[in-house]
């Protein structure tokens, strides 16, 4: 849904309730929500709603008064923790123009949504996720930003065939800069990951009792991902990635992938400040071994890959299945790969 395209235009000040504003209004609304601070999370559940906030850092939502919602747990988090904004089970929603801050679930937390729009959302300091979307098709994150959550930034996660754009965005102090996990059918261009544990990971790994997944035809192109030095994982409960493996100083790992093109993207600056499982700042990996799948017929072309610490680029599975053409490499693991330059 295009705001362009409604008639319907509720304006919400501070101090008024937008969750009731939300309840009372008719399918083709916008709700334009005026500068100010925001208590209590919020919950879409009725389609084709635009929430249009003044911009990022002008328009608020923090905690408060909580409205209940039958959304299923939020994935890694404990069961009564809270996200900002709630996307369920709707199609045609536009969430924009705003800053969701200080919850203890995600920012926002999409799951079952389809033709589902995050134009210029900032999320800050939400405890789990950033701007977390699981098995919902047709999104586009737009020029948004997360910053600050313990696992990703931005993430889908078993979106089977999410058709997604994830475009012109930043993702800063995460365990992964922009999260694609079990999901298929996506775009991630353009975007600014610094300052993470990992600034681009795509996963196809097997959780138990989760749905089947799969991480096949991704296109991350003309990224800047650099000075990924956080460090995460381990087994304290609160640390950044935690209960995960440890990882530090990565920039792209693309593991048990298929299908997936890393075109002209710059990689710079990324060094591990603690253990890390991947050793490089692009890393291919098969996760054959722990349910997911080998990594095969996955292009690397015209990448800047260079300063990057202990190594450049890694691999860890067959070369052959691969195509690396008009890369610019520092030091690599093996050292010598065709298609790179270095």
């Amino acid at each position: 849904m295009s705001v362009t395209e409604v008639t319907t235009e509720v304006r919400v000040q501070p101090g008024d309730s937008v969750q009731e504003a939300l309840d009372a209004c008719a399918p083709g609304a916008v709700l334009r929500l005026a500068e100010g601070t925001y208590e209590g999370n919020l919950v879409i559940g009725r389609p084709d709603v635009a929430l249009v906030g003044a911009g990022a850092g002008r328009t608020v939502i923090v905690p408060g008064p909580v409205a209940p919602s039958a959304v299923p747990a939020l994935h890694d988090a404990p069961a009564d923790v809270i996200s900002g904004i709630t996307v369920h089970d709707v199609s045609g929603v536009t969430v924009e123009g705003l800053t969701v801050r200080g919850f203890s679930g995600a920012g926002v937390y999409a799951h079952t949504a389809t033709d589902l729009r995050l134009v210029d959302v900032e999320s800050v300091g939400n405890a789990v996720w950033g701007l977390y979307v699981r098995e919902s098709s047709v999104v586009e994150v737009l020029r948004c930003r997360a910053e600050g959550s313990q696992y990703g930034g931005i993430a889908l996660a078993f979106c089977s065939a999410a058709d997604a754009l994830i475009a012109d965005s930043e993702s800063t102090a995460n365990a992964f800069g922009v999260f694609i996990d079990n999901s298929s059918r996506a775009r991630v261009v353009r975007n600014r990951c610094h300052g993470n544990a990992a600034g681009v990971l795509l996963l196809h790994q097997t959780y138990e009792g989760e749905l089947p997944g799969g991480v096949t035809d991704v296109l991350v192109a003309d990224n800047d991902i650099t000075a990924n030095t956080l460090a995460s994982g381990g087994d304290e409960p609160g640390v950044l990635g935690f209960a995960g493996p440890p990882m530090s100083g990565v920039g792209i790992a693309a593991i048990g992938v298929q299908r997936v093109a890393v075109v002209g993207n710059r990689v710079h600056g990324n060094e591990p400040t603690g253990p890390s499982v991947m050793g490089a700042a692009l890393v291919l990996a098969s996760s054959a071994d722990w349910g997911g799948s080998d990594s095969v017929d996955n292009s690397f072309e015209w990448n800047t890959i260079t300063g990057n610490s202990p190594f450049d680029v890694q691999l860890g599975t067959d070369p052959g299945n691969q195509r690396f053409r008009n890369n610019a490499v520092g030091a690599s693991q093996p050292e010598r790969i065709d298609g790179c330059e270095y």
